[in-house]
């Protein structure tokens, strides 16, 4: 049976959330999370072979094939059709507000080696403006991931602050820590500016570098030449402290000092992390992106003890599981592209929704307004429809649009 569990990822131990069974060490796995059904896919499914095998499934196991519907009925209760051009028109709006961010971004970077107080007074400003965003109690919309003209620098240095700022506040920090935060983020590639041109290894340092040593040394040297660029600001040293951080692994792989997570700061746990997250995102050396989706997958399976586990968590609480920008199957059968993350219900994101059956129509939905729709799974570009690659522009960044529900509690499986 091809199965879809319903739960995030820190409630049970499978590496993703839709898998065909195929031991019964799974099956006995399944059991023990204490769920009353789980769902399956009987396209997927090769249900003959698997109750006729050498190994019979354990009685009670399957549930009364009756209850368990192939379809979900038609019942997106979408937002109005204008919400799709007013989706639209936010997007075109955070688009504008990253390039004036990007540029004050590179304003800073022109400043940086010969006039330090300038570049210094650049970041305050931006992460001053940032901030002014970010505090009050209400709806939060942030850009980044822009696919604007922005350089890749300065993109790379706007998403890093952006989503440091964001999880530094959800993980509690106060607004003198968020602001050092947010400068530490912004200037913690602007060593790279110091060193002799020479082409960068790639900045998340994941898995194996296909790189020589002589490439690596030079491109950890960018670290260094950030932290002195801190200091001759005259920045605090919590600043320069998560600067010099941002390249270390909770598990001691990192470097320039192998620091192990529990000799970080928090705002160097978070900057690490943030800047890992994007480099995937946005690898510079213009190989094919994943999805957000696939990257925060491949961050909290393949490499999580490379984070520290409340911040990586808290981060996969911020983003929900399927981050704006995901590409996803709905439990329907379409096809859609996650637009906004409800952060109080993170499996109930909103979606545009394309459908080639009804002319191509594209349905911008709230998952939390419609219980009978939900995600079956994420996917990557590669298996969209020709139709939904032109309707759902995939290579167009998202602008990470997150609601707050104030009051509301967050869902069990994240909690």
């Amino acid at each position: 049976m091809y199965v879809h569990l319903d739960l995030g990822w820190l409630h049970h131990p499978f590496p993703v959330n839709n898998f065909k069974i195929i031991s019964q060490a799974q099956i006995q796995t399944l059991k023990e999370l204490g769920l009353s059904t789980i769902q399956y896919d009987p396209d997927k499914s090769e249900m003959a072979s698997a109750l006729n095998g050498d190994e019979d499934l354990p009685a009670g196991f399957l549930p009364d094939p009756e209850s368990l519907s192939s379809s979900t009925p038609l019942n997106p209760q979408s937002l109005h059709s204008d919400a799709v051009e007013q989706w639209h028109a936010k997007v075109k709006h955070m688009d504008l507000q990253f390039l004036q961010a990007a540029r004050g971004y590179e304003q800073l970077e022109q400043a940086a080696l010969q006039q330090p107080q300038l570049a210094r007074a650049a970041g305050e400003q931006l992460i001053a403006n940032c901030l002014a965003t970010l505090l009050p109690e209400q709806d939060v919309v942030l850009h980044v991931l822009s696919d604007s003209s922005a350089n890749a620098s300065s993109a790379h240095g706007v998403n890093v602050t952006v989503l440091s700022l964001l999880l530094g506040r959800a993980m509690g920090l106060k607004e003198l820590a968020l602001h050092e935060l947010g400068l530490a983020a912004l200037l913690h590639d602007v060593g790279k500016l110091a060193l002799p041109t020479q082409p960068f290894v790639c900045g998340m340092n994941i898995g194996a570098l296909d790189t020589s040593k002589t490439q690596h040394a030079h491109y950890a040297k960018h670290v260094g030449e950030s932290v002195a660029l801190a200091q001759s600001m005259g920045l605090s040293p919590a600043v320069t402290s998560a600067i010099a951080q941002h390249h270390e692994w909770a598990d001691g792989s990192g470097f320039p000092l192998h620091l192990l997570g529990s000799d970080m700061e928090l705002a160097g746990q978070i900057l690490c992390l943030v800047n890992a997250y994007d480099r995937l995102c946005n690898p510079p050396d213009n190989h094919v992106s994943p999805t957000p989706h696939e990257a925060l997958a491949s961050m909290f399976t393949t490499h999580q003890r490379k984070f520290v586990p409340a911040v990586l968590a808290a981060f996969v609480r911020l983003m929900g599981v399927y981050p704006p920008g995901s590409l996803v199957e709905m439990t329907d059968g379409r096809q859609g592209l996650v637009t906004s993350v409800n952060t109080a219900y993170p499996l109930k994101p909103r979606v545009l929704i394309h459908d080639i059956k009804e002319a191509a129509t594209l349905t911008l939905a709230d998952l939390q307004a419609s219980p009978q729709l939900g995600i079956r799974r994420g996917l990557g570009v590669h298996q969209l429809t020709r139709e939904a690659v032109c309707a759902l522009l995939p290579h167009r960044r998202v602008s990470y649009y997150f609601d707050s529900a104030v009051g509301v509690q967050p869902e069990k499986v994240l909690s």
